[in-house]
C-alpha cells in the first residue's frame, strides 16, 4: 500500500459523501426516515468501504487497519450516521475470529447487504442504530450471543439510538481473545469518526470566523481566535500520528493481550482524538456563538456526534489507565 493509494481511497470516498449530502441524510435519520442514510451505505459499499475490515476469504477486501482508519475519519468528517464502528470495524473483527459461527454473516458484511451493531459490557454498554442492523451481537463474559432487544434510549446525537441488548443464541463460548480484538478495532475506528469530526469542525469554525465581522472586521483577524483555532488544529494534527501508529500496530498483528503495544496504542489514539475532537467543539461554539448552538445549523451534527463518541468504546479514565499500565 502506497500513500497516494490511500490518498486516492480518500480523497474518492470525500467527493462521494460529499455530494451525496451526508448531513441531510443525518437529520433525515435522526426524524426517523433511515432511506437516505441507508442509500449512502449501500454506495459505500460499491467502494469497498464495508469489505475493508472483512477476510478476503469471506468476500471482503483484508484491508490494512489504515485504510479502515481512513475511511472512519472521512465518515466522520461529514457525519454519516449509524453503527459506523461497530459495522465497519468491531462486527467484522469478531465474527472473522468466530470462523464458522460468523461465516453466515461475513460475505453479506463486505457486500453492504448488511449492517451489523453489538453491545459489549461494561465498556460498550449498549447496542447503537439497531433499527438500522439485520444483526446485532452481545459480547459479554467471553460469551458471544446473537442479542435479545430491550429497552431503546435515545443518545446525545439525535442521529444515533441506543439499546439494551440480552443473551439469545449463543454463537461462541470462550471468546474472550475475539472479543478484546474486536473492541480495539471498534475503539480505533471510533478514534478516526472523532478525528473526522474534529476536521469538521474546525474547517466550519475558520470559514465562520472570516465571515462574521465583529468591530469592523472579520472576528478571525483578532489574535485570541486565531490562537484558538490554532490550539485546535495543533491537537488534531499531534493525534494523527497516534492514530495511525495504532493503526500500523493492530496490522502487524502486535495483539492485545500478549506482549505486543496495540492495546496500548489504541488507547493512547481515542485519548488523543476524543480530546482533539472535544476541544474543537468547544471551539467551535465559542466562535460560532448562539447560532452554534441551534438545533438548526449544521453545526449541531457534529457537535452532538462528538458528545456521543468521547465516552463511546471505553471512557477517556479507562483508556489512560491502560495507556499507563502499558507503559510501567
Amino acid at each position: 500500500m502506497s500513500r497516494s493509494e490511500l490518498d486516492q481511497f480518500t480523497g474518492t470516498l470525500h467527493d462521494l459523501l460529499g455530494a451525496a449530502d451526508a448531513p441531510t441524510a443525518a437529520r433525515r435519520w435522526a426524524d426517523g426516515d433511515l432511506a437516505p442514510g441507508l442509500a449512502l451505505w449501500r454506495r459505500l459499499a460499491g467502494l469497498g468501504v464495508t469489505a475493508l475490515a472483512v477476510p478476503e476469504k469471506w468476500g471482503g477486501l483484508g484491508a490494512s487497519p489504515l485504510y479502515l482508519v481512513a475511511a472512519c475519519e472521512e465518515l466522520g468528517h461529514h457525519a454519516l450516521p449509524g453503527p459506523v464502528a461497530e459495522s465497519l470495524a468491531a462486527v467484522p473483527a469478531l465474527l472473522a475470529a468466530l470462523a464458522d459461527a460468523g461465516e453466515p454473516w461475513l460475505a453479506r458484511l463486505a457486500a453492504g447487504d448488511l449492517i451489523a451493531t453489538l453491545a459489549m459490557p461494561p465498556r460498550l454498554p449498549f447496542a447503537a442504530d439497531t433499527g438500522a442492523a439485520g444483526l446485532v451481537l452481545l459480547a459479554e463474559d467471553g460469551v458471544v450471543y446473537r442479542a435479545r432487544l430491550g429497552a431503546t434510549h435515545q443518545s446525545v446525537d439525535p442521529a444515533r439510538s441506543l439499546s439494551e441488548a440480552h443473551g439469545g443464541e449463543v454463537l461462541a463460548r470462550d471468546a474472550a481473545g475475539a472479543t478484546a480484538a474486536a473492541l480495539d478495532l471498534g475503539a480505533l475506528a471510533c478514534s478516526a469518526q472523532l478525528l473526522g469530526a474534529g476536521r469538521a469542525l474546525l474547517e466550519a469554525s475558520v470559514r465562520h470566523a472570516s465571515v462574521r465581522v465583529q468591530f469592523g472586521r472579520p472576528v478571525g483577524g483578532f489574535q485570541a481566535v486565531k490562537h484558538k483555532l490554532a490550539d485546535v488544529a495543533i491537537g488534531l494534527e499531534f493525534a494523527r500520528p497516534l492514530l495511525d501508529a495504532a493503526a500500523v500496530a493492530l496490522g502487524d498483528g502486535s495483539g492485545t493481550a500478549g506482549t505486543g503495544t496495540a492495546g496500548r496504542d489504541v488507547s493512547a489514539a481515542k485519548v488523543a482524538c476524543a480530546d482533539a475532537a472535544y476541544r474543537a467543539a468547544r471551539a467551535a461554539l465559542q466562535v460560532h456563538g448562539a447560532i452554534g448552538y441551534t438545533a438548526e445549523h449544521d453545526l449541531s451534527l457534529w457537535l452532538a456526534k462528538v458528545r456521543a463518541l468521547v465516552p463511546a468504546w471505553g471512557s477517556q479514565a479507562e483508556h489512560r489507565a491502560r495507556v499507563v499500565a502499558g507503559l510501567t
